[in-house]
């Protein structure tokens, strides 16, 4: 499974469902802010995993992470202010200090304001790493080193990425975060799915 293909599941639907319930958008509101921010949040923790210490310290993190949220996905938004606070964390550790500048991002692509963006942003980054820890298990992916290339390859699998690095997605995400671009970046990565 490619984080495409969470996106088109049950689970996804149901992401979808309940960041529109909860933050008082329509479904293609919501769509659209899931869609920019699911890879940009793989992106980074790809771009993290490339050196050692960044990937040994994700292998840890995806430990405390339950694969099974994905088939209650409905539960984990019951506990809304906890989701958000912890994914506040995760983000702080994925982007550091261009949080900012990624929810700038999404927020123009998406087209949805920044005050409701960051919440949202912050309650994916969690589903994102149980997501991730699940792929890991299923890959039987023992070693922190393997996780770079299990990101590239769930990563590069939409783009057509063909490096072990994640293709097109982390080298966009990597561009955007060093150079502080616009949004236009996300509305190529959103053009991955070939939806906008």
């Amino acid at each position: 499974m490619n984080i495409n293909e969470l996106l088109n599941s049950g689970a996804g639907q149901q992401i979808v469902a309940n960041i529109s319930q909860q933050f008082g958008l329509d479904q293609s509101q919501a769509a659209s802010a899931v869609q920019a921010a699911l890879p940009m949040i793989l992106g980074g923790l790809g771009r993290n995993a490339q050196n050692e210490q960044g990937a040994e310290s994700l292998n840890n993190a995806l430990a405390q992470h339950d694969p099974s949220v994905l088939d209650n996905v409905q539960g984990f938004f019951g506990n809304a202010s906890s989701a958000q606070n912890e994914g506040s964390k995760i983000l702080g550790h994925i982007f550091g200090d261009k949080v900012s500048t990624v929810e700038n991002g999404v927020a123009q692509s998406s087209g949805i304001s920044m005050a409701k963006i960051g919440p949202i942003i912050a309650m994916l980054a969690p589903l994102v790493m149980s997501y991730l820890n699940k792929q890991k298990q299923s890959n039987n992916v023992t070693q922190s080193g393997g996780l770079g290339d299990l990101i590239g390859g769930l990563a590069g699998s939409m783009g057509g990425g063909n490096t072990s690095q994640g293709g097109g997605l982390i080298g966009m995400v990597t561009g955007f975060l060093d150079k502080d671009k616009d949004g236009n970046v996300i509305d190529d990565i959103m053009g991955m799915f070939g939806k906008k």
